[in-house]
């Protein structure tokens, strides 16, 4: 079979089909609607009978640039004919470039890639966790503190920093040594930062856990404590970093910079991606065989994440981030319904606290032609790509109302 032909057979598959294959063959881990996505442009997206949908969920916070962006497609393309895959064995001029932006664009000094945001998290644990065994021999210090609410992924390591008992309690025994602290309680912070924590992980912005951010106060307070006992500070960026928030990083409003940060959605452009950028504190920790990926950091991958990288992190991209971000706020919360509690959150990262269940408005949002997503169970996330304009705000603002009123 051709390529020309494989494109063809695939074109011709309904949507009733696509889906019966897929419930065929796929571990049943997603419930998914009853449409087949095709393609899309910019903050529209198609699917296989031809409706078009307004995208506010972004690949969950990843699409950044939109959909079918025409300067990351040709980056892709012409990184794709020269070089796609090495693995971590060789140098490759990607790779080093990106690690380049991102040093030289935060408190980092330098990068260990991976394939996803969980695994950028576990590269965290294990990198605290060797620090504090070459850094305090013999004091078992090894408990990590997170925060009610968190979510930092779903393999073993950073599931134990996720405490919500429908993700864990099918998986236990989880990762031990994990404190689960009150999330923005600065007395609290003395009682679960000890001698014994090695590390501190924080999401500035909670996402799944309803578009919560840090007070700057409770971040301060937490630096201030890590300092106090050696622990060490971990930023988890994964969703509400690289301009989500109108800041390049969502920590710049505290005003404190991490000995760790962990990025990933957006980092790509919707290829996969994570990265942890640490310290040369904690870099000298680590040394050759403490960590590695095959696949992670590979050149086409990397080659994407140099050109959205340019794109967001400019002045120009940021403040539209701020001011569309501004006036969408203004109009979600002029949305008048009664099961609307309140509208919070930073930039382009916005959630709608509902009365009802937010997992029947994203159903009822379908046949408005809106994607949106929860963010718990009462809050809609608000995550459109970092491009949209005030136009579509007010095109989503209007059909989500109404899908908020036959609810």
């Amino acid at each position: 079979m051709t390529d020309q032909t494989a494109d063809h057979a695939a074109d011709t598959l309904t949507t009733a089909q696509i889906i019966a294959s897929e419930n065929a063959h796929f571990v049943r881990t997603y419930a998914r609607p009853p449409f087949v996505l095709s393609h899309g442009s910019g903050v529209t997206v198609w699917d296989t009978d031809g409706v078009d949908y307004l995208d506010f969920t972004a690949g969950i916070a990843v699409n950044a640039l939109g959909h079918a962006d025409p300067g990351l497609a040709a980056a892709l393309a012409a990184q794709a004919g020269k070089l796609v895959h090495t693995s971590n064995l060789y140098y490759t001029a990607p790779q080093t470039q990106l690690a380049e932006r991102l040093t030289a664009h935060s408190f980092a000094d330098r990068v260990f890639f991976t394939n996803s945001g969980t695994e950028a998290n576990e590269a965290a644990i294990k990198f605290a966790r060797k620090f504090a065994r070459e850094t305090f021999p013999g004091q078992h210090k090894t408990h990590i503190v997170c925060f009610e609410h968190a979510f930092h992924g779903r393999t073993i390591g950073s599931l134990s920093l996720t405490p919500k008992a429908k993700y864990q309690d099918a998986f236990r025994p989880l990762m031990p040594d994990v404190q689960v602290a009150p999330f923005n309680d600065v007395e609290a912070i003395g009682r679960f930062v000890t001698a014994q924590t090695c590390a501190v992980f924080l999401e500035p912005v909670q996402g799944e856990g309803g578009i919560h951010p840090a007070t700057p106060e409770f971040t301060r307070a937490l630096r201030a404590r890590c300092d106090e006992v050696g622990a060490l500070l971990v930023f988890d960026e994964v969703q509400c970093g690289l301009g989500r928030t109108g800041d390049l990083w969502a920590h710049t409003a505290s005003g404190i910079t991490p000995d760790m940060m962990t990025l990933a959605k957006p980092l790509a452009g919707g290829l996969p991606i994570g990265a942890a950028l640490v310290t040369e504190r904690v870099a000298a920790t680590i040394g050759p065989g403490d960590h590695g990926s095959t696949f992670a950091g590979g050149p086409l991958i990397t080659a994407a994440a140099c050109y959205v990288f340019d794109r967001a992190s400019a002045p120009e991209f940021l403040a539209h981030v701020n001011e569309i971000g501004a006036y969408l706020r203004e109009r979600l919360e002029e949305v008048n319904s009664p099961h609307v509690k309140e509208v919070r959150g930073r930039g382009l990262m916005m959630g709608v606290q509902l009365d009802i269940d937010a997992a029947d408005v994203v159903k009822k949002g379908y046949t408005h032609r809106i994607l949106t997503v929860n963010a718990g169970p009462d809050v809609i996330r608000v995550v459109p790509p970092l491009i949209v304009e005030r136009t579509e705000c007010d095109t989503f603002v209007e059909r989500f109302a109404a899908a908020l009123a036959e609810v």
